[in-house]
């Protein structure tokens, strides 16, 4: 199929928004399948730097579609607001560039209350989520009593769905002896905002039905990254939804063997926002010269990103898990000043050294990881758009990373720009 599936092959924050858009000028439909606006893509274009959290990364090209799959959990406001800060910079949006899915369900205010009440009553112990009513909302996906887009069409049966999802909520606030949700307050909430979100809101599956007839690339974008599955990741501090690759077929109805060539964007270091295990995380100047020269901060909530070396363990259980046909690896220029640069071959867990990532949650906090140590390149690869371009020693890295993952490296990014990116194998092509 002349499709691609785009994920994150390690806890987010690899530079999909960058690949992405890359890929999307080829594209012609771009479609986000699954998470929220706890999600963060940045983009520079024309040393402008764009941060998008709801709105696919193709938004930005011209000529494109943009959809927001049934699997996405929206935050209507959120959406609107982004939406204005794209146009302020010049990108027209309409309802011939963006559409929405009719059965993607709502983020409401009270499933962020919800939200961060949790993580402050969970203290120590909390997940460390954006704060922005994902959980909440997915649970109410799942609990069958989440409000869609489609619900909004008819007020009489919209009463109805506020009315059970406002039995279930309101039953536990009682319970914690917190404010009641009012009826009033969901109807004008959702009023705020309904005829301006409305008119994006359409079926989507035969938009993409057609598409496929045509032979038209769709290319798919998830958001988080493979170790934030609920299924599979570092359980339980993950995402509330499934990051996998067959989560795009889930969240936008296209059947899985459509879904095309499988892009997995690796960064060529290690980074993680909130709690969890993180075996290679650097709570040292290493670490923060990381993070500095990385700019890692987080593009929704701010944060600092805890960074540390590449992992090449816990990548290739992405890999494994995922199907992944290639790779896109970013962010090399990052490393361009260290002397030395390591690689997490193995662990270490009671004496004992494995060679895979362990599903329990006690051992995985425990494992130290083993290195092998290779000699830095100490030149300049930010900018380079050609392997010849490449200093020797970082070629040598590149390589060893695709040796242990057992998979090729498609695309290597060596900036932030679009434009500084290299071309080894065209996903669409296969």
């Amino acid at each position: 199929m002349p499709n691609v599936t785009v994920v994150g092959a390690q806890w987010g924050d690899e530079g999909k928004g960058k690949i992405v858009d890359w890929l999307s000028n080829e594209a012609d439909i771009v479609v986000r399948f699954q998470g929220g606006n706890n999600a963060g893509h940045t983009i520079v274009v024309d040393k402008k730097k764009i941060a998008l959290s709801l709105l696919p990364s193709g938004i930005i090209r011209k000529n494109k579609v943009s959809i927001i799959g049934n699997g996405v959990v929206v935050n209507p406001k959120a959406l609107l607001n982004e939406i204005k800060k794209l146009k302020n910079v010049g990108i027209k949006i309409s309802n011939r560039n963006l559409k929405i899915s009719d059965n993607a369900s709502i983020i409401f205010s009270f499933h962020k209350k919800i939200d961060e009440e949790r993580e402050k009553r969970k203290g120590k112990n909390k997940i460390g989520t954006t704060g922005r009513g994902i959980g909440p909302a997915y649970e109410d996906k799942i609990g069958r009593r989440a409000i869609r887009f489609a619900d909004l069409m008819d007020e009489n049966f919209l009463k109805e769905k506020i009315k059970i999802i406002l039995d279930y909520h309101n039953t536990i606030l009682s319970g914690l002896n917190s404010n009641l949700i009012d009826e009033k307050e969901i109807l004008d909430e959702i009023n705020s905002y309904k005829k301006q979100i409305l008119k994006f809101v359409e079926r989507i599956f035969p938009i993409l039905k057609d598409a496929k007839n045509q032979s038209k690339k769709i290319l798919f974008e998830g958001a988080q990254g493979v170790l934030l599955d609920v299924d599979h990741g570092t359980y339980p501090f993950v995402t509330s939804s499934n990051t996998l690759p067959g989560a795009a077929s889930i969240g936008t109805g296209v059947p899985t063997k459509d879904l095309g060539y499988i892009l997995g964007i690796v960064k060529a270091y290690t980074t993680r926002v909130g709690s969890g295990p993180f075996p290679s995380e650097l709570s040292d100047s290493t670490g923060q010269k990381l993070g500095e020269i990385g700019n890692e901060f987080g593009t929704v909530t701010g944060r600092q990103r805890r960074c540390g070396w590449f992992d090449a363990i816990i990548t290739k259980h992405s890999i494994d898990i995922s199907g992944i046909d290639g790779i896109a690896l970013t962010k090399l220029d990052v490393l361009d000043s260290f002397k030395e640069i390591k690689i997490c071959i193995g662990y270490k867990i009671n004496g004992k050294i494995i060679n895979y990532f362990p599903v329990s949650e006690i051992q995985q906090r425990n494992l130290k990881p083993v290195y092998e140590i290779h000699k830095g390149w100490q030149e300049n690869t930010q900018g380079a758009r050609s392997w010849s371009d490449l200093p020797a020693l970082a070629i040598k890295y590149v390589r060893r990373i695709e040796e242990l993952l057992g998979i090729q490296v498609s695309l290597l990014s060596t900036s932030p720009r679009r434009e500084d990116t290299i071309l080894v194998k065209d996903p669409f092509i296969g």
